[in-house]
Parts: structure tokens; C-alpha cells; sequence
């Protein structure tokens, strides 16, 4: 499948072909798996960084500012940052700005995980409209000629939507660009994303795009949803994981021609080992980097025949030559596994969203969010 009609997304000054973001996603997205997926897509696309908090960014955390380097290559350099107070989200975009340390800002309000959503960060915020307001409007207004984009989720629950309502905030404040995950916090990553929303918001801010996010699985996935909602580009985020070359079949199906990718497991180790060694690279340290590594072995290797003790093997090796044995001794001819290119990455979900009590009394009351609420946790 191929989409012919589309067309290349605008983020302020910037020309985004084919219209594909990958997503921000805490410990995944740093340099050294953006740098896959850009290779893979032959440096198209929009790749953003992992989740900022702007109080970590304002204090000048020694983790924080590792996290927002980006290799001279990286064009043009986006940021997620995700922020409860409006004066220190303010504080934060500026020193972006004053320090040229980013080309383009999104600002998150879609993280459902329940130690930020009880103090009234992530996908509880946009329920207080006028708080929403106040972080938009110091965000934008602190941002000059840097284009402001904002991730968000339908609501907190079935019973308190708020994506139409926190769309229009978001044109009226100016912001650039929004992107929805068809999914409420409750419902976490449990169940299927409502695209039927993400074509609701379309039609709500025209003056805006609208970018869709949830269950994009494939590049015809990516497709079919631009296609059935009318959304302006896609955001991709377990998707990929451990496939970062899913950004090379999305090239493919927006621009047309070739067949997407089906790796052997032979071409999947090569990809591992040179993840790891990014990793290693960036985190200066070989050791390290095979540890933080660890995490993506099941990804990489989902649907392969491989061996439970082998599994274990390879997801406690601690230096590159260790995996690179291990791997070594897997049936590496295998073919691309049926079925592995569908769901993977968190599918939980959960009943009840935990909110700061009184939370949902009044949705205009401009709430203060108790500065706890900034924790380095998933983007959503």
C-alpha cells in the first residue's frame, strides 16, 4: 500500500517528508536509536528526543543535559519536554532558545503512568483547561521563531474528554502542531486506539495539522490511518521498537516502490551489535552500554526461534564480544518471522486513573501542580 495523496508535513519552518515522527519514548529515543532510525530512513523523517523535564532542564541536571545532545546530523534537532509549572516551563524554552539547543519544541501531556497523573502532571493536565492555557502561552510566548508542537491523549477517562476542548487551546495559544494517541489514560496501551478521534480533531483545528498516534504497527498501518482520518502525518512509537527499520518501509510506502524490509535473524544481529555499540559510545562506556542494551533483546528477537536459555544469555551479556558469541551461535539464517511486525512494547492497562483529590471538580479551576509531579517516566 502506498499513499500517493500525501504531502509533506510543515512544523513551522520546517518540511517534514514523509510525514512520520518518531515518538518520544523515555530510554528508548536517545541518540544512539535515532541514529538507526535515521539511517534507516535515510535521514527522513522527524526524530525527537526522549521526555525533558523542564525543572530538570532549568537546574541543569548532569543526566538531562546528556540527554539533549544531538549528533551534528540530526536536522532539524527536536525536543520533547514535559512541564507542570508555566514559569518554569517558560524558564526552560527560553534557555532553549538562548542556548540554540533545539530547532523544535513539543511539549507532552500524554503520560498516563499513575505516580505523575496523582500529583496532576501527564494526561491529567489538560483536564484544567486554564492551566493547560497558562503552560501553552508561556511556552509559545518564550519559544521566538521556534515552532511549538504538543502530544496529548483523548482524556483521562471515557467520562472526561478533553482533546477537542485542548485542541483549541492550542490554536488560540499558537501552537504549531498537535498530536493525539487515540487512547485515554485510563486505558494506558490496553485495547485498540480510537483513529475515529484523531479524525474528530482533524476537523475541530483545520488551522493546524493533526498528527496521529496508536497501534501503528506497520507502514500500511501508518497509511491506512492518514488515509481513513484525514490526519497531516503519523507518530510512531512501539511500533518500532526493536525494528528501527520500519522507518525505511515508511519511506517506501509514502514515496512508492521496493518491497519493506523482512531481515534475516543474521541482519537483525548485525543491527543489535551496532545498537549496542552506540549505546556503549554515547554512554562512554562499553559495559554500559550492553546493560541499557538489554532492554531491546526481546524486541529485536521477537518471533525468531531462539532458545529460552539462549534468550537469558543474551539479555545478561555485559560487553559487546559476550553478545556477539551469543548471537553467533543462534540459527542466524532464519527468515523474517510471520506475525513479528504486529503489536509489541506495553499493552497494561488500567481501570482507574489516580488524580489529586478534587481534581475533577472543576475543569477551569487553574490548579497549582506540586512541582513532584516532574518525573522522568514515559511519554504516552
Amino acid at each position: 500500500m502506498t499513499n500517493d495523496a500525501a504531502t509533506p508535513l510543515q512544523i513551522g519552518p520546517h518540511t517534514v517528508w514523509p510525514p512520520v515522527v518518531l515518538a518520544p519514548m523515555a530510554g528508548i529515543t536517545n541518540a544512539p536509536f535515532r541514529t538507526l532510525c535515521r539511517e534507516f530512513s535515510g535521514g527522513k523523517g522527524l526524530f525527537v528526543s526522549e521526555m525533558i523535564t523542564t525543572r530538570a532542564l532549568v537546574e541543569r541536571d548532569a543526566k538531562t543535559m546528556r540527554l539533549i545532545h544531538f549528533d551534528g546530523t540530526e536536522k532539524p534537532r527536536s525536543i520533547q519536554l514535559y512541564g507542570v509549572d508555566p514559569v518554569t516551563v517558560g524558564k526552560a524554552v527560553r534557555m532553549i532558545v538562548d542556548e540554540d539547543l533545539a530547532d523544535h519544541i513539543d511539549l507532552n501531556f500524554g503520560c498516563p503512568v499513575p505516580k505523575v497523573t496523582r500529583k496532576g502532571g501527564g494526561s491529567a493536565l489538560p483536564y484544567k483547561r486554564n492551566l493547560l492555557r497558562s503552560i501553552l502561552r508561556e511556552a509559545v510566548g518564550n519559544a521566538g521563531s521556534l515552532p511549538v508542537t504538543i502530544k496529548m491523549r483523548k482524556g483521562i477517562d471515557d467520562d472526561h474528554i478533553t482533546f477537542l476542548d485542548a485542541g483549541r487551546i492550542a490554536v488560540e495559544e499558537g501552537v504549531t502542531a498537535v498530536a493525539l494517541h487515540g487512547r485515554t489514560a485510563a486505558q494506558h496501551y490496553s485495547g485498540t486506539a480510537d483513529w475515529e478521534a484523531i479524525a474528530r480533531l482533524k476537523e475541530a483545528v483545520p488551522e493546524i495539522p493533526v498528527l496521529g498516534n496508536g497501534d501503528i504497527w506497520s507502514a500500511d498501518d501508518a497509511v491506512r490511518m492518514m488515509r481513513e482520518t484525514g490526519c497531516d502525518g503519523v507518530v510512531v512509537g512501539r511500533g518500532c521498537l526493536g525494528r528501527p527499520w520500519l522507518f525505511g518501509d515508511l519511506v517506501t510506502a509514502f514515496e512508492g516502490g521496493g518491497a519493506f524490509a523482512a531481515p534475516t535473524l543474521r541482519e537483525v544481529a548485525r543491527v543489535m551489535l551496532r545498537h549496542a555499540t552506540l549505546l556503549g559510545e554515547w554512554l562512554e562506556s562499553e559495559e554500559r552500554g550492553v546493560i541499557d542494551f538489554r532492554k531491546h533483546v526481546a524486541w529485536y528477537t521477537k518471533g525468531f526461534s531462539i532458545g529460552s536459555d539462549m534468550r537469558k544469555k543474551l539479555a545478561i551479556a555485559s560487553s559487546l564480544d559476550e553478545l556477539d558469541a551469543h548471537l553467533s551461535e543462534l540459527d542466524l539464517d532464519q527468515s523474517w518471522p510471520v506475525g513479528a511486525d504486529g503489536p509489541r512494547g506495553r499493552t497494561s492497562g488500567r481501570n482507574r486513573v489516580v488524580l489529586p483529590d478534587g481534581w475533577l471538580d472543576d475543569p477551569y479551576d487553574c490548579a497549582a501542580v506540586s512541582a513532584d509531579a516532574e518525573l522522568d517516566t514515559s511519554g504516552g
